[in-house]
């Protein structure tokens, strides 16, 4: 009886004492979990779910897409932080983390040590828009010169979101001060909404979130904020374009995992997402909704994500950008 109870005890501990590599050949054991801290239907939830169905089906295992949103994105990101480092928890995060890591410094867990970076998956650009109808602003330096003259009311889908912060640098780089009023939302769908109604006059918007109008003809896109021109709006300029370069700017989404996750399953998630997606058909649909495709391996992705904090740390103290009370 002794002799089996050790035998049961070694067998328990066995997966514990096994190799890391071949710990991972037995991943996943159970459903894995994919957080997005956003509500379902946005951009990042998107992605997820696209790259979770691909990862889902290599794994023969169903990955569940858990959306926490709230809280500025970190109701999500905590509840991945703490989660057990088995790697069965995966986090999407946007450029939104990344401002989060300066704007939030009693955040509940630290941005920069919590996680490991899997892949970053893709990023879009936004777009400068205007009401079609009732603004005067034909192109981006007209916008620029109106911005200095008068108080314009800006949009963005929260403070310290994409939007938010390309409102910023226009304000900064059009040196219009504080006549631009900003006016955060709880969300992209509804400051586009009442931009397109009239309700303001200027937005850096996600370019998918403003898509539909500028195609309709109630928003005028007078400039994209990446380094070329987006395959959807291929008539709309580039800030580099229209004279403001230092506009640039792109939204982005990437999948963490907790930090201390074995280092076996690390190479397992890095090298199963990239080929999630970079399949044909993952990246065709990505494609559609607007993304440029990345998926890059885990060492670029991270200098990359720690680049971007570090980059709008900068922008975020110096323009004064605080929480919403």
């Amino acid at each position: 009886m002794l002799h089996r109870r050790t035998t049961l005890g070694l067998a328990t501990l066995l997966p514990s004492l096994l190799p890391g590599s071949l710990r991972a050949q037995g991943f996943p054991e159970r459903n894995p979990r994919y957080i997005v801290p956003f509500p379902p239907g946005g951009l990042t939830d998107i992605m997820a779910r696209l790259v979770g169905q691909r990862l889902g089906e290599g794994w023969g295992r169903p990955v569940v897409i858990d959306n926490r949103a709230g809280g500025n994105a970190m109701i999500g990101a905590d509840l991945a932080a703490k989660a057990d480092p088995d790697g069965h928890t995966l986090l999407a995060i946007t450029l939104t983390h990344a401002v989060n890591a300066t704007l939030f410094p009693n955040a509940p867990y630290d941005f920069r040590r919590a996680f490991h970076v899997v892949s970053v998956l893709g990023s879009l650009p936004l777009a400068v828009v205007v009401n079609a109808e009732r603004s005067p602003a034909r192109d981006l330096q007209a916008l620029a010169e109106l911005a200095r003259s008068r108080s314009l009311n800006g949009g963005s889908s929260g403070t310290g979101s994409p939007p938010h912060l390309g409102l910023e640098l226009f304000r900064r780089v059009t040196r219009a001060g504080e006549n631009i009023v900003h006016v955060p939302y709880r969300g992209g769908a509804p400051s586009v909404t009442d931009l397109a109604g009239g309700s303001l006059d200027l937005m850096v918007s996600n370019l998918p979130e403003c898509l539909a109008q500028i195609r309709g003809g109630r928003l005028r896109a007078l400039a994209v904020t990446s380094a070329e021109r987006h395959p959807l709006v291929p008539d709309v300029p580039t800030v580099r374009e229209a004279g403001l370069p230092e506009l640039e700017i792109t939204n982005w989404t990437a999948v963490l995992t907790n930090a201390a996750v074995p280092d076996a399953i690390k190479a397992r998630l890095e090298r199963d997402v990239m080929a999630a997606i970079h399949h044909p058909e993952t990246t065709k649909r990505a494609q559609d909704g607007g993304f440029q495709v990345l998926g890059w391996d885990s060492a670029r992705s991270a200098a990359f994500v720690r680049a971007e904090t570090d980059r709008w740390a900068s922008l975020v103290t110096e323009a004064g950008i605080k929480p919403d009370a």
